[in-house]
C-alpha cells in the first residue's frame, strides 16, 4: 500500500486521471491525500469533486479557499465572480450531495507522522492546539447552523488567535489560517494581500513556515496554496503546489519513501494565480 498527497488540482480533472495512471494508483490498494482546492479556475471541478469523493476511504482531502467559496458562493452568502469556473457544479444535478460531502471534509489531517492543511498552520499553534481549533471550525462547517455560521464566515478579522473570542470569530479564524494564510508577522498576524513569490512581500512579514515563533511539531507538514512558490522542501514542511493549472506542473509525494512525480499540464486560466 501507498500513500500518495498531490497538490492543488483547481478543477483540472485530467491531470488527476493522468497523474493516478502515472503512480499506478489502486483504490483498492492505495490512498490518495489532496491538499485543498479542489475546484476554480480549471474547468472540471464537478468531474474532480465526483472522482475524489467516488474514492471514499481511499481518499482524504482537506479543505482550501476556493473549495470554502464554492459553498459560500452556493450557499448564496456570496455573488459568483466573474472569474469562478465552477458554474458546473451550481448547475449539476448531484449539486446537493457534492456540496454536502465538501462541507463536511475537514480543515486538518494528521496521521503517521505526517500532517496535511491546506495553506499551513499557524506558527503558534502546537499539534492539540491546531487540531482543537480544527476541530471547532470543522463543527461549525458541518452542523446544523452552518448557514448561520456562514453569514460571519467572510473576513480578515481578526487577525491574531488571542483576538478571536467568540466561537464564530474562533471559526472564521481557523479558517482563514488553515486555507488562506501564506505571511505572518512577528506578532502572530496574518496577511492575506501578497500572493506572489518571496521578495516584495509586505515588511515585517515572513513565510508561516519560517517564522521564528513556529512550534515544533512531530509531524511533517503537507500543504498547498502556494503556487508562486512552486515545491518547497524544508525542515518539516513540504509545499506541493506547482501550479497546475497555470500552465505548470502537478506533483504528488509518496509518503512511505518521500518519492516525488510530476507531470505538466497546460495552462487552463489565463488569470493570475491567487
Amino acid at each position: 500500500m501507498s500513500t500518495y498527497v498531490l497538490g492543488d488540482l483547481q478543477g483540472c480533472h485530467d491531470a488527476l486521471l493522468e497523474m493516478l495512471e502515472r503512480v499506478r494508483f489502486s483504490p483498492d490498494r492505495d490512498r490518495l491525500w489532496l491538499v485543498g482546492d479542489l475546484v476554480n479556475r480549471g474547468p472540471q471541478s464537478v468531474k474532480v469533486l465526483r472522482h475524489v469523493a467516488g474514492l471514499g476511504a481511499a481518499a482524504v482531502t482537506v479543505l482550501g479557499n476556493h473549495d470554502i467559496h464554492l459553498l459560500m458562493v452556493a450557499a448564496g452568502m456570496t455573488p459568483l465572480k466573474r472569474i469562478d469556473t465552477f458554474v458546473d457544479v451550481l448547475e449539476a444535478p448531484d449539486r446537493d450531495e457534492l456540496l454536502g460531502w465538501l462541507r463536511r471534509q475537514p480543515l486538518l489531517h494528521v496521521e503517521g507522522g505526517w500532517a496535511m492543511a491546506h495553506a499551513g498552520v499557524l506558527p503558534d499553534w502546537d499539534r492539540g492546539e491546531a487540531s482543537q481549533a480544527a476541530a471547532e471550525a470543522e463543527r461549525l462547517l458541518a452542523g446544523p447552523a452552518w448557514r448561520e455560521f456562514f453569514a460571519e464566515l467572510y473576513g480578515n478579522d481578526p487577525a491574531r488567535w488571542p483576538e478571536a473570542r467568540s466561537a464564530h470569530a474562533r471559526g472564521r479564524f481557523a479558517i482563514n489560517a488553515f486555507t488562506r494564510m501564506r505571511l505572518v508577522d512577528d506578532e502572530g498576524a496574518l496577511e492575506f494581500s501578497h500572493k506572489g513569490a518571496l521578495g516584495g512581500h509586505p515588511r515585517g512579514f515572513v513565510p508561516w513556515f519560517e517564522s521564528p515563533r513556529r512550534r515544533a511539531w512531530d509531524e511533517t507538514m503537507v500543504f498547498g496554496h502556494w503556487s508562486a512558490l512552486g515545491l518547497v522542501q524544508r525542515p518539516g514542511v513540504i509545499g506541493l503546489d506547482t501550479g497546475c493549472v497555470w500552465g505548470r506542473q502537478l506533483t504528488a509525494l509518496r509518503l512511505e519513501d518521500g518519492a516525488l512525480f510530476s507531470i505538466d499540464c497546460p495552462r487552463l486560466s489565463l488569470l493570475e494565480p491567487d
